[in-house]
């Protein structure tokens, strides 16, 4: 498919057919990027809860190197779109370059101050003595890997945005079987421990970024050029436009996870890992939607830059009733089971069984709410409204969670720090209709 045949596709197709196709691949890319997190928790798992606290530990540093990828990726992707609506092949071209290595020379920054403070990082993340070793021993690896690791990101997100979500996924989903095998090798058979997990992880990774690089040479994407590098301040500030959202929605939920790690750090070892499990569990489930709504993205971006708004409408409201009726379903099926789904990642402790079962129901209640907070986000970052968007991003992981879980564990203790996300959730719920109303209404 070359990309006049791809523009025709993206601004003609009836946008239902169009993002179910499109929204097949960035799922399952989706819940393979979140696989990754829980391969690693589902194996430690076997070794203690401190080992798994470690994992958990080491979520926020993961949560960083997510966050920058999607900042380049999602601006550089957003950008992409757009120019490739308007058939600005040039433009997007640059764009691409400088998304790609903006974001490795990102990597490499943090690969080199994150080894130095290691030691202080692991207590810094919420670390008990008792954990603080098996997060060293996780972190120090997982850092040599962030370089070629947050540019898979981007590479991801841009074949994304071209509409080529196939090639992403076949990039995503190599790396995750390849780890299924590669973690429990290194963990069981070399005896290596949390470090075989974390091993395991970079390795698996390295062969998604080769992949997803093999895929902007096919259908029609477009190559990464050195040549076409381009950090200037016309392609940074419109990074910055179209990343910033990405980057307040990750990096204020690595904040968030080490502020839960903190809030959870008095009530022992058993509390940290139940609430790492937990999160490691929701984020899976809401990864489907958030997959689903990648699928909307292209469409949004193409049809926007083309000036079809009617049909980014279409595509919106189609995509919220999508993924509010599958997160229905998933919350009743997940509370049923709250208790077998802990218990496959907390082995042979029923402390963190108990504890994690019932701040899982608690976080099922408010999980349809989803649906509507993750697509208004994606479609104010998409259409370039960075402030709303950045906004909404950051409340439910961030400006509301924060508060709601430091005041939370100090007024109502344990409990406090299960119900921060449900109350999160809901403020965010709200917010949400207010800045997507407005938006909407502006769109004519």
């Amino acid at each position: 498919m070359n990309s006049n045949e791809k523009f025709l596709r993206m601004t003609t197709e009836p946008v239902e057919k169009l993002i179910c196709t499109l929204a097949a691949p960035t799922i399952i890319s989706m819940l393979v990027t979140s696989f990754y997190n829980m391969a690693d928790t589902f194996f430690v798992g076997s070794l203690g809860k401190s080992a798994v606290g470690g994992v958990g530990i080491a979520f926020p540093l993961m949560n960083i190197l997510q966050a920058f990828g999607f900042f380049f990726g999602h601006g550089s992707g957003n950008f992409m779109s757009r120019e490739l609506g308007k058939q600005n092949y040039e433009t997007a071209e640059k764009m691409s370059a400088t998304g790609f290595f903006t974001a490795m020379i990102f990597g490499f920054l943090i690969m080199i101050l994150g080894l130095i403070f290691c030691d202080n990082l692991v207590y810094f993340l919420g670390a008990t003595p008792t954990i603080a070793p098996y997060a060293k021993d996780y972190i120090s690896i997982i850092l040599i890997g962030a370089p070629y690791m947050t540019a898979s990101f981007v590479l991801n997100n841009q074949l994304r945005y071209q509409g080529s979500a196939f090639y992403s996924m076949i990039g995503l989903a190599t790396g995750a079987v390849t780890n299924l095998f590669l973690t429990p090798f290194f963990i069981f058979i070399c005896s290596l421990g949390v470090s075989g997990a974390a091993l395991g992880t970079i390795i698996s990774q390295f062969i998604s970024f080769c992949l997803l690089l093999l895929g902007t040479r096919h259908s029609g994407n477009i190559r990464i050029k050195f040549k076409c590098f381009s950090p200037n301040k016309f392609y940074l500030k419109e990074i910055v436009a179209g990343g910033t959202p990405s980057l307040c929605r990750q990096g204020l939920a690595s904040i968030a996870t080490t502020s839960l790690n903190v809030a959870a750090n008095p009530f022992g070892d058993e509390v940290i890992a139940a609430m790492s499990i937990v999160s490691r569990v929701m984020m899976f489930a809401n990864s489907a939607v958030i997959g689903f709504g990648q699928g909307f993205q292209p469409v949004c971006g193409f049809n926007y830059g083309a000036g079809n708004f009617k049909r980014v409408k279409k595509a919106y409201w189609f995509c919220v009733k999508t993924g509010f009726v599958f997160l229905i379903i998933a919350s009743i099926v997940c509370v049923i089971n709250a208790e077998w789904v802990i218990a496959q990642f907390g082995r042979n402790e029923p402390e963190v069984i108990a504890i994690g079962a019932t701040a899982f129901r608690y976080q099922c209640y408010t999980m349809p709410l989803n649906a509507l907070i993750v697509l208004s986000n994606m479609l104010a970052q998409t259409i370039r409204k960075p402030i709303r968007a950045s906004f909404l991003a950051a409340s439910r992981q961030g400006l509301i969670f924060i508060p709601a879980v430091i005041i939370g564990s100090y007024v109502a203790g344990l409990k406090g720090i299960m119900l921060a996300q449900p109350i999160a959730d809901i403020v965010s719920f709200i917010l949400a209709i207010v800045i997507i109303t407005g938006i909407l209404k502006k769109m004519k």
